[in-house]
């Protein structure tokens, strides 16, 4: 099962009863919502609405992770009336409360997939943030230093975790929501030096085990490429803020799956 964009001014028809209905699903991620925002995205939440049915935020939606950024981001994401579901980004983990984090986006009703997976008009959801470690051939391994394994072994008990949700879903479509990249595809247009620490082919070799896994969203690569795929063929596309302004003016991204 594949998934395309769409162009959310096109008018798009109604969901069809039953199961096998097309979910019209948005993404965005680095948002980076600061104490001092000013209802930034207030037109964000309100016009997504209209163009989906549901909206994945892919991450850093706030600057530090503070308290104070997620209560600026919740008075404009209130607007949105349309299931949300959710990772969190490096950035919130910045504070070192992310658990609290997460719980003010959960009792604001966001579905946040860290531990959990979510089905969705038939349509399941699954991910979690991901992290680094490099690509392909270049990916660390966990040889030498104990720092080196204890960092390779972070990368891999997230993707441990990303692969618990992906396997709580019964669902033929799914949607896997990360932070950071699968694949060096969206990546490329950062330099080269960095790209060890945007994301991690393990993420894709997970994401690779599972036929029901029909679209990959990511964010963080602010200057990576729009979209690429697993050595699978399942699409991923990068859908940071910085990237979707460089395809146009909506700020987000609209997949039918």
């Amino acid at each position: 099962m594949t998934s395309a964009p769409l162009d959310p001014q096109t008018p798009q028809p109604g969901l069809e009863p039953g199961p096998k209905a097309r979910l019209r699903v948005a993404a965005v991620g680095d948002l980076h919502v600061g104490e001092t925002s000013d209802r930034a995205y207030r037109d964000l939440f309100e016009r997504v609405s209209d163009d989906a049915d549901v909206l994945c935020l892919c991450g850093d939606l706030t600057n530090y992770g503070k308290t104070a950024e997620v209560e600026r981001l919740l008075e404009d994401l209130r607007l949105c009336k349309i299931p949300i579901v959710g990772v969190l980004g490096n950035h919130e983990h910045e504070c070192g409360q992310p658990e609290q984090v997460t719980q003010m986006l959960s009792d604001a009703g966001v579905r946040m997939l860290t531990g959990h997976a979510f089905e969705i008009n038939g349509v399941g959801f699954a991910g979690g943030k991901g992290f680094v470690g490099g690509f392909g051939r270049y990916m660390l391994s966990s040889f030498g230093e104990a720092s080196i394994k204890h960092f390779v072994q972070e990368a891999v008990d997230d993707a441990n975790a990303i692969e618990n949700s992906i396997r709580l879903l019964r669902t033929e479509r799914s949607v896997v929501l990360l932070h950071y990249a699968p694949v060096v595809e969206t990546v490329l247009g950062e330099p080269p030096e960095i790209h060890a620490f945007l994301g991690s082919s393990r993420l894709a070799e997970t994401i690779d085990r599972y036929d029901n896994v029909s679209l990959v969203v990511h964010g963080h690569a602010h200057r990576g490429g729009p979209e690429g795929r697993t050595n699978k063929g399942v699409p991923v596309y990068n859908v940071a803020l910085p990237v979707l302004k460089t395809l146009g003016d909506t700020p987000y991204r609209v997949f039918e799956v």
